[in-house]
C-alpha cells in the first residue's frame, strides 16, 4: 500500500483534468453561489470579519478575567506571565494550529474529521459529551452574570452595606471582641468599660457582598446534600439566558456570526473603561505593582507549578480539545489561511488576559488601600473574584451602580460568546448526522435540554454540583483528549500526510517553516501534555465549595462525569475492530487508515490525491492480503 501524499506508482492513470502534482490544486477559490457560499450544503462565514469575531469570543471567556488574574497573583506576577507565553509558543499556537486545519480541510464536525482515523472516533464523541457537559454548568455561570446585571439596576447597589438578609457575622470592617473574664463580650465599649489591647480578639468577618452571594444570589444550603428547592431568580436568569443562546444561533453560523459584532468588541470597550478608571483610584499603583511591576517574584519560574498552570491556563483559555476550534474552522472556505488565523487569536486570547489583570488588580490595589489589609487578602479564585471580591470593590467607587452594569453585563456576554461556541459544536455534529434536518430545530432542541438539565445547578445546593462538574470536566480531560488528538493525527495519520493537506488549503511551504511545527506536534507539545496529565493525576482531588470533604456518593459520581467523555474511546474502538474484517492485525491497519470519506468536502478541492478512483484503489489494496506489509505509522 503506498502512502497517501505521494505521486501515484506508474500503471495509475491520472485523471486529465488534474494537474500531477501532489497538491493537485490552485490556491484560488471556486466561484462563489448561493449567497457567496462556496459550500451551499453545508453554508461558511458570511465574511472573515464574522470568522474571526466568533474566535476571539470562543478564545475570550470568564476564565481570562478571574482565573488568569489569581494564577498571576499565585505564582509572583510578572514570572507567571513569562511562562504564561512561553506556553503558548511551545504548545498552545501549534494545537490551535492543528484543530483549525483539520476542521477546515474536511468541513467536518468533530466527529466526522477522525474519518482520518476512524479507530480513534470515539475521541471525537467523548468531545462532544465534554462540550455538553461543559455547556450545562457555564449556562448557570452565565445565568449568575445575568441575575448580578438586574441587581445592579439598584441605588445604592443591594450588597453595599449588610441588610435583613445578613446575619450577626456581617460587616465590612473586622469584629472586634473583648476578651473579658474569660468570656468574649461585644459590646464592650457600650458598656462603659475598658478593654485592654492584650484582650482585644478580631476575628473574621463575612463582607456584605460575600453575604450577598451566599444569602440572597445562590440561597445556598449546608451542603451537598441538602438539595432543597429551586432557587427561582436564577432559573428565570437560566431561562432567559437558554433562549437568547437559541436566538442567537437560529440560523447556525449565518446568525451568530452577526450576533459576534457586539458581543466580541464590548467585553474589551468595558476593560479598557474599567482600566481607565481604576488606574485613576488611590492604593491602584499598589495593585499594579504587586500584579507584574516591582513585586513579581521572578524567582517563582524555577518552581515546576509554575509551568504546569501556565500551560494548564494556555489549553483552557484556547479551549483546545473542547472541539470548538475545530467546529469553527469547518465553516470557512477552503483557501482561507488559517495559520495566521491560529496566530492571530492565539495571540489576542493571551493579550487579553494580560489587559483583564491591569483592569482587575487596579481595583484590588483600591480596595486594599481602602480597607488597610495586604492585597493577598483581598484576591480570591474563581467565583470569589467576580461575585464577591470585585462586587464589593464596585461599591467603593463613585456612581457605583454604573460600574456594576458594566462590569456584569461584560461577564454576562464574555460567558454568552462561549456559550454561543459550546451549542454550535452540539448543532453541528447533529448536523452532519442528519443533514436534512433544519438548524432552527436542532438549536431550539439543544437549548431545551441544556436548560432542563441544568435546573439542579440552581437549586439550594446548585453551587456544589458546579463546582464538582468544573473539577471534574474542566481539568486534565482536556489534556487527555488533546494528547489523543496528537497521537491521532501526527503519528497514526502521519505529519507529512497532514502537512501536505494544508498546503493544498494554503499552498506550498518551505522547510524550515515546517521544522518547527514538526518539532512541536511530534515532540514538544506531546511532551508537555503529557508532563501535565502526570503531575494533574498525582494531585487530583474532588474539591468541595466552602472546604469540607465531599460525601462518598458526590465523589464516585464525580468519577461518573470523568469516565463519561473517556469511555466512548475504548467502546467505538471495540465496536469497530469487530465489524471489521479479516484477521486482527488486518482490522486494526484498515482501521488506522483513513476511510475514503476523509477528503475536502467540495469535488472541485480534492485534486488528484482525493480523487474518488484513488480512493477506490486505495480501498481494494487496503483489503488486499499481498498488500498488508507496510506498518501502520509511516507519517513520520
Amino acid at each position: 500500500m503506498w502512502k497517501i501524499g505521494i505521486n501515484p506508482p506508474k500503471d495509475e492513470p491520472i485523471l486529465a483534468d488534474q494537474p500531477p502534482d501532489r497538491c493537485c490544486v490552485s490556491v484560488q477559490d471556486p466561484p462563489e453561489v448561493d449567497g457567496g457560499d462556496e459550500n451551499p450544503e453545508r453554508g461558511n462565514w458570511t465574511n472573515k470579519t464574522e470568522y474571526m469575531l466568533s474566535l476571539t469570543g470562543y478564545a475570550i471567556g470568564l476564565g481570562n478575567i478571574w482565573r488568569f488574574p489569581y494564577l498571576a497573583y499565585k505564582h509572583g506576577g510578572g514570572a507567571f506571565v513569562i511562562a504564561y507565553l512561553i506556553m503558548l509558543a511551545l504548545f498552545g499556537i501549534p494545537l490551535y494550529f492543528l484543530e483549525s486545519a483539520i476542521g477546515q480541510f474536511s468541513s467536518q464536525g468533530p466527529v466526522n474529521v477522525w474519518r482520518a482515523v476512524p479507530l480513534l472516533q470515539g475521541v471525537g464523541v467523548g468531545t462532544i459529551f465534554l462540550t455538553s457537559l461543559i455547556a450545562i454548568y457555564y449556562n448557570v455561570i452565565v445565568s449568575y452574570g445575568l441575575f448580578y446585571l438586574f441587581a445592579s439596576f439598584q441605588s445604592p447597589l443591594p450588597w453595599y452595606t449588610c441588610q435583613s438578609w445578613g446575619d450577626n457575622n456581617c460587616s465590612d470592617t473586622p469584629l472586634v471582641y473583648c476578651n473579658s473574664s474569660g468570656a468574649l463580650v461585644a459590646n464592650w465599649t457600650l458598656d462603659n468599660t475598658t478593654c485592654a489591647s492584650s484582650d482585644k480578639i478580631k476575628l473574621r468577618a463575612q463582607i456584605p457582598s460575600e453575604q450577598y452571594w451566599d444569602h440572597v444570589a445562590l440561597q445556598r444550603s449546608g451542603s451537598i446534600e441538602e438539595t432543597g428547592p429551586i432557587v427561582w431568580h436564577l432559573a428565570l436568569c437560566l431561562l432567559l439566558t437558554s433562549i437568547l443562546v437559541a436566538a442567537a444561533l437560529i440560523k447556525g453560523i449565518k446568525s451568530s456570526g452577526k450576533v459576534m459584532y457586539f458581543t466580541s468588541v464590548f467585553p474589551y470597550v468595558v476593560l479598557v473603561i474599567l482600566l481607565i478608571r481604576g488606574a485613576t483610584l488611590e492604593g491602584a499603583r499598589d495593585g499594579i505593582d504587586f500584579y507584574i511591576g516591582a513585586q513579581s517574584n521572578l524567582t517563582k519560574l524555577t518552581e515546576a507549578e509554575v509551568w504546569k498552570d501556565a500551560a494548564t491556563q494556555t489549553a483552557f483559555s484556547l479551549a483546545i480539545a473542547c472541539g470548538g476550534l475545530v467546529t469553527l474552522a469547518s465553516y470557512g472556505k477552503f483557501h482561507n489561511n488559517m495559520f495566521i488565523d491560529s496566530v492571530a487569536i492565539c495571540i489576542i486570547n493571551h493579550a487579553t488576559s494580560i489587559l483583564a489583570g491591569f483592569a482587575i488588580f487596579s481595583i484590588l490595589g483600591h480596595m486594599s488601600y481602602i480597607y488597610q489589609i495586604p492585597i493577598g487578602e483581598v484576591v480570591k479564585d474563581g467565583f470569589g473574584l467576580a461575585f464577591i471580591v470585585y462586587a464589593e470593590a464596585l461599591t467603593k467607587l463613585p456612581i457605583s451602580t454604573l460600574w456594576s452594569i458594566l462590569f456584569f453585563f461584560m461577564i454576562f456576554v464574555i460567558g454568552l460568546d462561549s456559550q454561543f461556541t459550546n451549542f454550535e459544536v452540539i448543532s453541528t455534529c447533529i448536523a452532519d448526522a442528519f443533514p436534512k434536518s433544519k438548524r432552527a430545530y436542532i438549536s431550539t432542541g439543544c437549548s431545551c435540554i441544556c436548560f432542563l438539565l441544568g435546573l439542579p445547578l440552581v437549586t439550594k445546593a446548585g453551587i456544589y454540583w458546579l463546582t464538582l462538574m468544573d473539577a471534574c470536566v474542566g481539568t486534565w480531560l482536556l489534556i487527555v483528549l488533546a494528547l489523543m488528538e496528537i497521537i491521532g493525527f501526527c503519528y497514526i495519520y502521519g505529519i507529512n500526510r497532514l502537512i501536505e493537506d494544508i498546503e493544498m488549503m494554503v499552498g506550498k511551504k518551505s522547510f524550515w517553516f515546517w521544522l518547527w511545527w514538526r518539532a512541536c506536534w511530534s515532540v514538544i507539545s506531546p511532551c508537555i501534555l503529557l508532563a501535565i496529565l502526570v503531575w494533574s493525576l498525582q494531585s487530583l482531588t474532588l474539591p468541595n465549595y466552602g472546604g469540607g470533604k465531599l460525601p462518598a456518593w458526590a465523589e464516585v459520581l464525580g468519577w461518573c462525569i470523568v469516565a463519561l467523555p473517556l469511555i466512548w474511546i475504548p467502546i467505538i474502538a471495540v465496536y469497530k475492530l469487530g465489524r471489521a474484517e479479516g484477521n486482527l492485525w488486518k482490522r486494526l491497519k484498515s482501521l488506522c487508515a483513513s476511510s475514503k470519506e476523509w477528503h475536502p468536502f467540495l469535488d472541485i478541492h480534492r485534486g488528484e490525491r482525493y480523487s474518488e478512483e484513488r480512493c477506490q484503489k486505495r480501498k481494494q489494496k487496503a483489503v488486499d492480503p499481498e498488500q498488508m506489509s507496510m506498518p501502520v505509522f509511516t507519517g513520520l
